[in-house]
């Protein structure tokens, strides 16, 4: 469908990227006015995005396009078109991006106002929303990557926001502890490296599949395209190009660069790792979904492509199950929050994997993309709150914290409801029932090794959860607190700028919550009607959604079930230990613990493993190249050329010796030695 020109669809991420170009010229008038324009431009971008949700009631397709390039070619023009897609999941996730986007924005100009960089806060972040809209919207690879690259360039500009890495704010905006704490610059470095050796395989296997399916549009792919690959190339293709994902959405074995990205601002750390670039890569899956589905059950049945899901499903099931338990025993809030985030976007991974390993895909489809929809509300608020919290206590750390709650009570509220809705508590909250659908979609798919560490990944996401609320907001003052309160800065609630957002954010995924069976039905309505229209009826039966099924009426059931009970395993003993008090954890972790504890906080050693291989390893070979080759081999010889050439030079200065005679007599020589050559060409 290519009739009507669907501006919003444009405007969205056009308009946040021309309030960037204009950031400059407004700080020029007047900060105030930059700042106010800069939240403005963000409110456009997310009521054009707004105006695209009637198109929610026509579940097809609609592709916009214009020229863009006209190449010269022989012997005709040939068009290069940017494009934009228009259909429930590029809707959907324009308006998570745009919406949270605007709220975090308005967060910022209170929690940033003191900045003295705030020209450069505000050109990056509204570029980096214009430039995650584009890569929503975008009909086609080519152009989705200037999306895709543009908030990998931004997000480095803005982890790496505070570059001077002062030591004066090392409670501020380092992260980490002992021989693992970082600096802003090298956090923001270790960001963009990371995500760039993503997007290597996500550039291969887009070039192997140009190079036989002879177009990178995504509608042209669903339609027939991607089946002149042959499977031989398209496997390999399928695997690099989820490299990039990989990158993007911090999965493993790429998630390492996510937890020391807290060192930028807190708004930053909402932006970029709760609601817009770490779920690209979920995005990207979603995208090309219909894409390889077809290929892999093109006769009906599964072939080898199908590898292709079974690599999202598990490293999504592994990355939710390592980063849920790091998490445990994490020090710092925004850490916590981050290791969140990577196992959630797990989640949303074995929901798109175990999707597409079974012949009805709804299920897992519509989990993923609700889990994203529910993540992202749930996270940023938690991310803001956790701002507030620092601000307060002036330190990252949670055991600078303690006891806030009588101070900050909107802040812990908000922060409580929203992590019930981390912890998927039951009805209530949005999510339960994201989760539970993509455990349901494991267990239909009988991926129960899938299931089983989805299972207990609840029961880790539960105590990290209450673990986190009890060390920031339970218990008696922190020494830290205290000595705040003697210098007459003692902790308060956050201004109301700051905490509506993540309030407002709080009152939304309970809404989601309470409505959460009626979004759910509809939701799995509206993306199984979707898919069936760009998916061959011949692969799967699109009767009736398999949720009316009584099959998976039990599997709901034991989903449920099985959710409270680890729900339960894990929160109580947080809760009896870090509420109520009844021990202290460091006589629990001393009693044999310890050398889990130690596991854990290391992060499974995996960072310092990748120090050892990459980091290390190449000062290392720098070292050994500067001392043998650089020193000893090349200077070496530099130097001995030299004293040759000193020696030869010193040999042959003998020869001048400035005696009138002797330059006579040398060029007598000289001349008849020129006759007898001269004698011997002519007479031969």
């Amino acid at each position: 469908m290519n009739e009507e020109f669907i501006w919003p669809a444009w405007l969205c991420w056009i308009i946040p990227l021309i309030g960037a170009g204009l950031t400059p010229i407004f700080a020029k008038i007047h900060p105030k006015f930059r700042n106010y324009m800069a939240v403005l431009f963000s409110f456009a971008a997310a009521l054009s995005a707004g105006f695209l949700i009637p198109y929610l009631k026509h579940p097809e397709q609609i592709e916009n396009q214009i020229s863009w390039v006209l190449v010269p070619g022989a012997p005709i023009l040939q068009e290069i078109k940017a494009g934009v897609i228009i259909d429930p999941l590029s809707i959907i996730m324009a308006n998570i991006v745009a919406w949270i986007s605007f709220l975090i924005m308005v967060y910022s100009l209170k929690y940033m106002e003191e900045d003295p960089s705030l020209t450069r806060y505000w050109f990056f972040m509204n570029l980096f929303i214009g430039n995650m809209l584009l890569l929503v919207m975008s009909n086609n690879f080519i152009q989705m990557l200037f999306g895709w690259e543009g908030v990998g360039l931004c997000s480095y500009a803005l982890i790496g926001f505070w570059y001077k890495d002062s030591k004066e704010d090392w409670l501020k905006c380092w992260v980490g502890e002992g021989k693992e704490a970082y600096p802003p610059s090298h956090c923001g470095l270790k960001a963009f490296l990371t995500t760039r050796a993503g997007d290597v395989g996500l550039l291969i296997g887009i070039f192997m599949i140009l190079a036989f399916a002879g177009t990178l549009n995504f509608i042209e792919l669903q339609k027939g395209a991607i089946l002149k690959v042959p499977l031989w190339i398209l496997v390999p293709a399928a695997i690099f190009l989820f490299i990039g994902p990989i990158g993007k959405s911090a999965q493993l074995p790429l998630m390492e660069w996510l937890p020391d990205a807290m060192a930028g601002p807190t708004t930053v750390s909402a932006l970029i790792h709760a609601a817009t670039m770490v779920k690209a890569g979920v995005y990207l899956v979603g995208r090309v979904f219909p894409i390889f589905y077809e290929a892999a059950w093109q006769n009906g049945a599964p072939n080898n492509l199908i590898l292709f899901f079974y690599v999202i499903g598990w490293i999504g099931a592994l990355t939710a199950f390592v980063s849920a338990s790091q998490a445990m025993a994490s020090t710092e809030i925004k850490k916590v929050l981050a290791y969140s985030t990577v196992s959630q976007i797990g989640y949303m991974m074995i929901g798109l994997g175990v999707a597409g390993s079974t012949a009805e895909f709804a299920i897992g489809y519509t989990g993923g993309l609700f889990h994203l929809m529910s993540h992202a509300l749930f996270k940023a608020a938690l991310f803001l709150g956790a701002g507030a919290a620092i601000h307060a206590a002036e330190s990252r750390f949670m055991y600078h914290m303690g006891g806030l709650k009588r101070v900050m009570p909107i802040t812990f509220w908000s922060m409580a409801l929203t992590s019930f809705s981390l912890m998927g508590v039951p009805i209530l909250f949005s999510g339960f029932w994201s989760k539970d659908m993509i455990l349901e979609a494991s267990l239909l798919a009988g991926k129960y090794w899938i299931f089983i560490l989805g299972a207990l990944t609840v029961a880790l996401t539960s105590f990290y959860s209450i673990r986190m609320l009890g060390l920031t907001f339970f218990g008696e003052k922190s020494e830290r607190i205290i000595e705040l309160e003697k210098e007459g800065k003692p902790p308060k609630e956050a201004p109301a700028l700051m905490w509506i957002p993540y309030a407002l954010m709080a009152a939304a995924t309970i809404t989601l919550g309470v409505t959460g069976f009626y979004v759910k039905s509809w939701l799995e309505h509206l993306l199984h009607e979707f898919l069936s229209s760009i998916i061959p009826v011949k692969i799967a039966s699109f009767t009736e959604p398999l949720a009316e099924t009584s099959l998976t009426q039990q599997a709901t059931l034991i989903t449920t079930g099985v959710s409270i009970i680890m729900l339960l395993i894990g929160a109580i003993p947080a809760y009896l230990i870090y509420i109520k008090r009844i021990k202290n954890p460091k006589e629990i972790v001393g009693k044999g613990l310890k050398p889990l504890w130690n596991f854990l906080y290391n992060r499974w050693y995996i960072n310092r493993l990748y120090y050892k291989l990459f980091v290390d390893s190449t000062i290392g070979l720098s070292k050994f190249s500067f001392n043998y080759i650089e020193r000893k081999a090349i200077d070496g010889f530099n130097y001995l050329l030299a004293n040759v050439t000193v020696k030869f030079v010193n040999q042959f200065r003998k020869t001048h010796t400035g005696v009138l005679n002797y330059n006579v007599m040398g060029m007598l020589l000289g001349i008849i030695l020129l006759l007898l050559i001269l004698l011997k060409i002519a007479f031969g």
